[in-house]
């Protein structure tokens, strides 16, 4: 069964004529049990000025890089453009098949750039990254530390920064913290889910009441890995494994808690993060890849180097330690956050596609 779609926008009895149509290319594999995807909710907000088509949510990789192949062999009279979401793993061959499909049919297609590892898989690929990023209509990075990556080796790229919308985040102002932390990210080896406990272990000793809660899908087995170093480290009573949750729970949930932490060792700029800046949760993060790019060290969040697991329990203690401080990340976390808002982004995306 095929599991590309479409959704047309309509105006309560007046259906929109003329629209361009745009076929988005990537993964969408929330019927698979993953949580949505930075495609589906840019989609979404593309639907109301496009008529949009996906492929692919098909389970099985091969599958699904056939679905894509197929989609875009259906619909290349039809599309407008092509967007392409881009990785820097398994995602980036389906990249360059669709891109090289997109070359033969001569169809505009735009490389939309995610994961802070694509700079290294330049430099592993650079015959394949020639042939997506050279002859794309346009490169768009989401963050200026992929833009400036990209420029560097020589493709055009322009800058539209990721989104989200501010009126799904009630702000929370925060200032006499309590050692209740909040982790959201997929479980897997690039998110260093593993420090995480580490850093909470140490905090725990000194604050008996601490609790982690930990929010996402276990991508490689690092969940049940977490699950035993818990119980190693004699913290498993005070660590809750969520799962993965709808955006609507886990932003429900951030409520009980007060720092936000990533230990993730590549990055581009997280949503999750965003995320947390909107809510005004004080943010400790490891300073990798766009990270820097988006929190700045004891203005919008504290950093500390990538797996540097005294630098960041250090930092989580100042939180702690100075209500003044935490008030101050909070209020301007939240003041940035207002400008990743969708309203803000929303014409950047289209003056290109229009």
């Amino acid at each position: 069964m095929r599991c590309f779609w479409i959704r047309v926008p309509f105006d309560f009895g007046q259906q929109k004529t003329g629209l361009k149509t745009l076929l988005y290319i990537g993964n969408m594999l929330v019927p698979q049990g993953a949580t949505i995807s930075v495609m589906e909710e840019h989609g979404k907000m593309l639907e109301p000025h496009f008529k949009v088509y996906y492929a692919s949510c098909k389970k099985n990789k091969i599958l699904r890089l056939l679905d894509m192949i197929e989609s875009l062999l259906q619909r290349r009279r039809e599309a407008d453009f092509i967007i392409i979401s881009v990785y820097s793993t398994l995602n980036f061959y389906y990249a360059w098949s669709i891109a090289l499909l997109c070359r033969v049919f001569r169809k505009p297609y735009i490389c939309y750039l995610h994961g802070g590892n694509l700079p290294a898989r330049m430099s592993r690929s650079p015959l394949m990254s020639s042939a997506i990023f050279a002859f794309a209509l346009a490169n768009v990075a989401p963050s200026a530390y992929l833009k400036n990556a990209f420029q560097q080796a020589g493709y055009k790229t322009i800058l539209i920064p990721n989104f989200i919308q501010l009126a799904q985040y009630a702000f929370l102002q925060r200032r006499m913290l309590r050692p209740r932390f909040l982790w959201v990210r997929s479980f897997e080896k690039t998110y260093h889910p593993e420090m995480a406990m580490q850093v909470f272990a140490a905090i725990q000793r000194e604050y008996p009441e601490a609790q982690l809660c930990m929010v996402g899908t276990d991508k490689d087995g690092s969940m049940e890995r977490c699950k035993k170093l818990a119980a190693e480290l004699k913290i498993a009573g005070q660590v809750k494994f969520m799962g993965g949750l709808p955006k609507s729970e886990w932003i429900a949930l951030a409520k009980d808690y007060d720092i936000f932490i990533s230990t993730t060792h590549v990055d581009n700029t997280p949503v999750s993060v965003m995320e947390a800046m909107a809510l005004g949760l004080p943010i400790v993060s490891t300073n990798v890849g766009g990270v820097p790019f988006l929190l700045t060290h004891h203005e919008t969040g504290l950093l500390s180097p990538d797996n540097e697991i005294p630098a960041m329990v250090q930092n989580i203690q100042s939180l702690l330690n100075s209500p003044v401080l935490a008030e101050g990340l909070s209020k301007n976390a939240r003041q940035k956050a207002e400008s990743f808002d969708w309203t803000a982004i929303e014409k950047q995306w289209l003056d290109l596609l229009q």
